[in-house]
């Protein structure tokens, strides 16, 4: 697990939230959600910075930080959207993924779990059983970052194991609550990874570096119906054993 030293002391201080912070920290966590449908409004490049600098904050093995972000926006996130929607409405890139980001074959809980989200979404934006064709559009969509004024694409050195991608989860958590507390939304994105070598050809991406997902980032669309998704959690007592003797 991530090693919680530090090699740089500071104030014993620094580390105890105000007053009245606990709430708010959990109200962020509570309050975060897979962001689909975004304004036009932009983000100020400070604010994205001040984003990816409190992610950065995120435990790692030895302070190692495998995160790396390439962040779109403007010119340079219309040309790599245009070209991944061309590539996704060609059929290329799934079968061809940078990494295998689920199982071969789905099993229970996970299958119930999986299913029930596609529903539920569906359902939202009146996709029927069936329609193919809604779906893949749908689906497509993850290439435009879901109208996101702000796109990153998230890698990782390619010689890293797994439990630097441990760490990069909580890099992106931290990411996604940083973006509540300012009003924005998130989206994390593993789509991305089936169209690396698109990605390879418009950003300075290596083969050396694995394209771990994408991250929509904006100001949430409320009046969007596929934004009143909420997705379930199964209670702690499901996934928690406490051992007391």
């Amino acid at each position: 697990m991530p090693d919680s030293t530090t090699s740089t002391a500071g104030p014993a201080a620094a580390s105890v939230l105000p007053a009245g912070a606990a709430g708010a920290v959990e109200a962020a966590l509570h309050a975060r959600r897979s962001v689909r449908a975004f304004l036009p409004q932009p983000v100020e490049p400070a604010l994205v910075e001040r984003l990816l600098a409190a992610a950065a904050r995120a435990p790692s093995g030895t302070n190692m930080q495998p995160w790396r972000v390439h962040v779109v926006t403007g010119a340079a996130r219309d040309r790599l959207c245009d070209a991944l929607v061309e590539a996704h409405l060609a059929g290329q890139g799934e079968a061809d993924p940078d990494y295998a980001y689920y199982p071969p074959q789905f099993f229970e809980p996970y299958l119930s779990r999986r299913r029930k989200l596609g529903w539920d979404l569906y359902g939202l934006l009146g996709i029927g059983k069936g329609d193919k064709e809604r779906m893949r559009q749908q689906h497509g969509r993850n290439f435009r970052f879901f109208d996101a004024p702000v796109g990153m694409i998230m890698t990782i050195d390619r010689r890293l194991e797994i439990g630097s991608w441990l760490d990069y989860g909580m890099f992106l958590q931290g990411l996604a609550t940083a973006a509540v507390a300012h009003g924005l939304g998130t989206c994390p994105q593993a789509a991305f990874a089936e169209h690396h070598r698109t990605i390879r050809r418009l950003l300075p991406i290596g083969e050396g570096e694995v394209v771990v997902c994408g991250m929509a980032l904006g100001y949430p669309d409320w009046n969007a119906p596929e934004n009143r998704l909420v997705t379930e959690r199964v209670p702690v007592a499901d996934f928690t054993t406490f051992h007391t003797d």
